[in-house]
């Protein structure tokens, strides 16, 4: 489980923010929140918080050359700054995995690891697992199965690659679960809401089978009230090249409407159809594992109440029963108050990015305001009481400017 993603000089972050998923109510013992909400005006630096995430996440998975970042880069510095170019990006998460809490961090220039730190939690006491200052690494103690493996791990760090990297290659005991909560538990879907993926995403979700996956992806289009009764998969071969024999064969998926079954392509359902069909795969895998869910402007095309229903399955305890999380970032202000008679989200659930005069995302919760229990939240944000919303100008005098 995520407690904590803090990052710092990363694309419109210049300095350190933190964003918090651990309960701010009186009363709740909950060791984590299931859902954060991030609000914004456009251009805020909402997507660069999930990018800062992505990046991390891509950083430790894959060897750091080979990232998305830009070529013979390892960093995204802040651009309005000439002094944050020449500072280092720091990464930072707070992790409960199997009862124990873990920080990692590392903190990354243009062509260099600068730092790197793993810390264990058992029974409250910190524990150094690793410490790196450029290429010199220290161990705790309790890492006692790298002792044999210190010659080979002097060899294979690299000044431009992650030490936490290696457990992929090394199988460093101690280390393993954190880099597997990398490698495995976030899932991030492409936002990109094209029929290839959504084929790609969903014919590999049912690919073992398994009947119960079906019902359940059928079940959830079905309530979301769209039209389809059922879903298949198929094996289509399509020509690849001007020769009849460069065929590919590949999977495609097929939606069912009405009594009469009538089969429709992707392309002729509607986007917002074609979005809730592309987030399926990915909430239920995180549902059944206890996986983070990471999605930016999870309601594009999506009704505010189906919305609000996807919010509600990381909320519910019976339908969340192995603590999945789910953060996303929106414009829809509607989750912010009741919808048939329910709060949406809880108060510490909701967060706000904002630029300030030098161009700067800065990152705050809703409870820094201590609204009282009947105010309108969504009212009062959209009136302005908590920023992130855009200063509009003139748009008439704009729109006749000669």
């Amino acid at each position: 489980m995520l407690r904590s993603f803090r990052l710092g000089n990363h694309r419109s972050f210049r300095d350190e923010q933190e964003l918090l998923l651990m309960p701010a109510l009186p009363g709740d013992s909950r060791p984590v929140v299931p859902v954060a909400a991030v609000y914004g005006a456009n251009a805020s630096g909402k997507s660069n918080l999930l990018d800062g995430l992505y990046t991390m996440r891509q950083l430790v998975r894959s060897d750091l050359r080979s990232t998305t970042l830009e070529e013979g880069c390892l960093q995204q510095p802040f651009r309005l700054d000439p002094a944050s170019k020449a500072k280092g990006s720091t990464f930072v998460v707070e992790l409960v995995l199997s009862g124990t809490p873990y920080t990692y961090g590392f903190v990354v220039a243009r062509d260099e690891v600068m730092e790197e730190w793993l810390y264990s939690y058992p029974e409250k006491r910190k524990r150094l697992l690793f410490e790196r200052q450029g290429r010199i690494v220290k161990f705790g103690s309790t890492v006692a199965d790298v002792k044999a493996k210190l010659e080979l791990l002097e060899e294979m760090v690299r000044p431009d690659a992650l030490f936490l990297s290696l457990c992929r290659q090394l199988a460093i005991g101690p280390l393993v679960p954190v880099f597997d909560w990398f490698r495995s538990g976030m899932r991030m879907p492409s936002t990109a809401r094209f029929s290839r993926h959504i084929h790609r995403s969903v014919s590999s979700y049912l690919s073992n089978g398994d009947t119960a996956r079906l019902r359940r992806m059928v079940a959830l289009l079905q309530a979301a009230d769209v039209g389809i009764v059922d879903l298949e998969v198929n094996e289509v071969s399509r020509s690849v090249g001007l020769r009849d024999d460069q065929v590919m064969t590949q999977r495609e998926v097929v939606l069912l409407h009405g009594d009469t079954r009538e089969p429709f392509d992707l392309h002729e359902e509607s986007s917002g159809t074609r979005n809730w069909l592309a987030l399926l795969p990915a909430v239920l895998e995180v549902l059944d594992s206890g996986s983070l869910l990471v999605v930016d402007e999870i309601d594009a095309s999506l009704h505010p109440l189906l919305t609000a229903k996807l919010v509600g399955l990381f909320a519910d305890e019976r339908i969340n029963a192995q603590h999945a999380q789910l953060v996303f970032t929106t414009h829809d202000t509607s989750l912010l108050g009741t919808m048939l008679g329910d709060q949406v989200l809880e108060r510490d659930q909701v967060w706000f990015v904002e630029r300030n005069a030098a161009g700067a995302s800065e990152l705050y919760p809703l409870t820094d305001f201590k609204p009282r229990n009947d105010q309108n939240i969504e009212r009062r944000y959209l009136g302005g009481s908590y920023g992130a919303v855009p200063v509009l100008g003139d748009f008439f005098e704009a729109a006749v400017r000669k």
